[in-house]
């Protein structure tokens, strides 16, 4: 048997995996017909630490996340410690990687520029030594994400209506809180915020840039201090966001570091880490990792918006 070029983690229960009907089978025969070999792991039954093992253990050239953000920051781990380049196959619902990225998103256009994709490098985040690719955020909106998730592959308007309902009573109950920011450039402050956000590198203003990053190897990380949040200021938010001028809001504050520790009354702070939900021991130290991860994308070209070292 020939030698797998990419070992590919499956989650057959993103969203895009879903709506295409993308399935190990239909994996295995896109790359059969370029004439290459893979292996594929899609058991979602089986506990994500030990399809990770699995993964490190493949002697494939490539690890290749095919499902969403949370699925290919799993995996950009594993790839980082074992000096191998990360692919993503981009299944999920947001996709943020692979749009900074300008990596295809619909599974005819990825195919056709795989064979023009290179390794290049990218910087990594870090919160008490656990990897994140685009942000951490705790406080209100961990909360918020949660109830989104249980309405994940719901469509239907009851749905989304009790999505919308839910904001906006979660919003008129939140509360700040106090936390200690530490940064590597300046004295600790106590900070009374409803929510904190740590990038790795800065989301970028312009029309229709909505959570998009100009650029991730620009080796810092980007605090978010968000200190009220009524269902007024999230509409306000929300329009300058879209309309691409969104910095300069009274709500925010914004400061980039290269690390920074933040402490709060609790032992264990709720977060959101790439879109996913999980507990974190406090305090929690941010860093940055340059250039830490190999990641396959699009070769950079004089007039890209996404600029990324070559490996």
């Amino acid at each position: 048997m020939r030698q797998a070029k990419y070992h590919i983690l499956l989650n057959p229960n993103s969203g895009g995996a879903m709506r295409l009907g993308v399935t190990a089978d239909r994996l295995h025969e896109l790359f059969a017909g370029r004439g290459e070999a893979v292996s594929i792991d899609a058991d979602s039954d089986r506990p994500f630490e030990q399809r990770l093992r699995i993964a490190r253990n493949s002697n494939a050239e490539f690890l290749m996340a095919a499902g969403g953000d949370g699925t290919a920051t799993g995996l950009a781990q594993v790839a980082m410690e074992t000096g191998r380049s990360l692919a993503v196959l981009p299944l999920g619902t947001a996709n943020l990687l692979a749009r900074d990225l300008a990596i295809p998103v619909t599974l005819e256009e990825w195919f056709a520029a795989l064979d023009t994709m290179v390794p290049r490098r990218m910087d990594v985040g870090e919160v008490n030594g656990r990897i994140f690719l685009h942000k951490v955020v705790i406080g209100a909106v961990p909360g918020i994400a949660a109830a989104r998730e249980h309405l994940r592959g719901r469509g239907d308007l009851a749905a989304k209506l009790g999505f919308l309902g839910h904001f906006v009573r979660r919003l008129s109950r939140i509360r700040r809180f106090a936390a200690e920011i530490a940064t590597s450039s300046g004295e600790p402050r106590i900070e009374r915020v409803q929510s904190i956000a740590i990038a790795n590198n800065d989301y970028a203003e312009g029309l229709g840039k909505l959570f998009q990053r100009q650029r991730l190897d620009g080796g810092t990380l980007s605090l978010y201090l968000l200190r009220h949040l009524s269902v007024a200021d999230a509409l306000r938010l929300a329009a300058e966001m879209a309309l691409g001028s969104w910095k300069n809001d009274d709500v925010l504050e914004i400061e980039n570091v290269r690390a920074v520790v933040v402490r709060t009354r609790w032992l264990r702070i709720r977060a959101m880490i790439d879109g996913e939900i999980d507990t974190l021991a406090s305090p929690l130290r941010f860093r940055i990792l340059p250039l830490a991860l190999s990641i396959l994308a699009p070769p950079v070209s004089t007039d890209t918006d996404h600029p990324l070292e070559a490996t």
